[in-house]
């Protein structure tokens, strides 16, 4: 196969959705001599804040000169996105190679309408290629859930982290943030050690402490209360934890707390025999990237994308957005169906002087909301809601209404967010 074939076989042979239990990544991960079984993993769950959290844990790891797979998902750029090796994307003519050799496979063990998920062909894809490059760790992003997430095939990691956990994939997941976390928390594993994001709610703590008592795995609590914030922006912040001086470039307060939270997952490793100096946390973090995490595209005005697509998510937004609030503030919101719109809104939509709607694109197994929809519950939230037919118009009428002083913040769905990036780094 060719790149783009291998691509399309991904999205068109597999089925959607997700599967409980591991049978049929395991039978396939079998055939190439069971590589998970090799490699050594930091494996990360939560509702928001994972990707960045994997992200700056593979940096640090790469600051100290391991070689890092890392695994995320869904891709904002491109495909190839999803699984790295110290930094780099898997390359186009790799991953064409890999799934025509894997395809194979599949094709021996699995029946027509037996097949296994999208999901779990990449979980497989990936390891397969970690245990190839031959990394030392791999930061492992979990997909949704954590119990039977295809990721959860893995033995017991160097360290399970805990990222925030709040409402989102309530159908799949349950109705309260306990019955989440509970999912979440299948990802711990006997004898382990696990981190746990400082600002959980209670009954999440209590889930969270519980899991970890049953599997005689040790909590790690980050100290949110001894972090000394210097300087807070959009652009990044600068702050002082456990003596370490620190300078992150990813805007927002909560990227703080998933900064410690990794900080504390890299401390972990070192009682582990791992070598982490504090000049390799420093630097990694300070050359830590991930798009559409309040990344900012663009100066006059200021272009912020962002991927907040759930409550929890657009609280942590709008903290930001009031670092702005002196700059005339445009949005441009589009949200998959999947999701709660109205608390989206609710928390964001405030926040603008004026809200763009439009449709998040829709993706193999999504569907954008209707931007008829989103203007409607946004008003009365904002003094002014307008529609747009394309992500092309909506920027170019939010740019003008923000003027070159104001602000332009693109927010509601990664797959919008993706699709504005193509938009905004396109060569003049």
């Amino acid at each position: 196969m060719e790149y783009g074939e291998a691509v399309s076989y991904i999205h068109s042979h597999f089925i959607g959705g997700s599967k409980n239990g591991f049978e049929n990544i395991s039978r396939l991960l079998a055939e190439y001599g069971s590589p998970q079984e090799r490699l050594k993993f930091i494996h990360i769950a939560g509702t928001n804040g994972k990707g960045s959290a994997t992200a700056m844990c593979a940096s640090m790891l790469r600051s100290a000169g391991y070689r890092v797979g890392m695994y995320i998902s869904p891709y904002v750029i491109r495909f190839n996105e999803r699984v790295q090796v110290d930094g780099e994307m898997i390359p186009d003519k790799d991953l064409a190679a890999l799934v025509t050799e894997m395809s194979g496979a599949v094709d021996r063990l699995f029946a027509p309408g037996k097949m296994m998920t999208e999901f779990e062909f990449i979980t497989a894809l990936a390891m397969v290629y970690f245990d190839r490059r031959g990394c030392d760790i791999v930061c492992l992003e979990v997909g949704m859930g954590g119990m039977a997430d295809p990721t959860n095939v893995i033995p017991c990691p160097l360290v399970s982290v805990i990222m925030s956990i709040s409402l989102d994939h309530t159908k799949v997941l349950g109705d309260t943030v306990e019955q989440i976390a509970a999912v979440k928390c299948g990802i711990i594993k006997r004898g382990g050690v696990t981190v746990c994001y400082p600002r959980q709610e209670p009954g999440v703590l209590a889930v969270v402490m519980e899991r970890c008592g049953e599997q005689g795995s040790r909590l790690v609590m980050p100290g949110a209360a001894s972090v000394e914030v210097r300087r807070e922006t959009v652009f990044g912040s600068e702050f002082g934890y456990r003596g370490l001086d620190i300078s992150l470039p990813l805007g927002g307060r909560h990227q703080v707390d998933n900064a410690i939270t990794a900080i504390e997952a890299m401390l972990a490793l070192r009682g582990q025999g791992v070598s982490l100096p504090d000049r390799a946390i420093v630097k990694g973090l300070a050359e830590v990237r991930f798009p559409a995490r309040q990344e900012v595209l663009g100066r006059e005005p200021l272009v912020v994308v962002d991927g907040a697509h759930n409550a929890s998510g657009a609280q942590s937004l709008a903290k930001t957005l009031r670092h702005l609030a002196e700059r005339p503030l445009v949005g441009i919101v589009g949200v998959l169906s999947s999701k709660d719109y109205a608390a989206v809104l609710q928390a964001t939509a405030p926040c603008f002087d004026c809200l763009f709607a439009v449709k998040a694109q829709d993706k193999p197994g999504t569907e954008g909301l209707r931007p008829e929809t989103l203007a409607e519950a946004a008003r009365g939230l904002c003094p002014k809601v307008a529609l747009c037919g394309s992500e092309r118009e909506a920027l170019e009428q939010a740019r003008e209404a923000a003027g070159k002083a104001g602000a332009v913040v693109i927010y509601g769905s990664l797959y919008l967010a993706s699709t504005m990036r193509e938009i905004l780094l396109e060569k003049e």
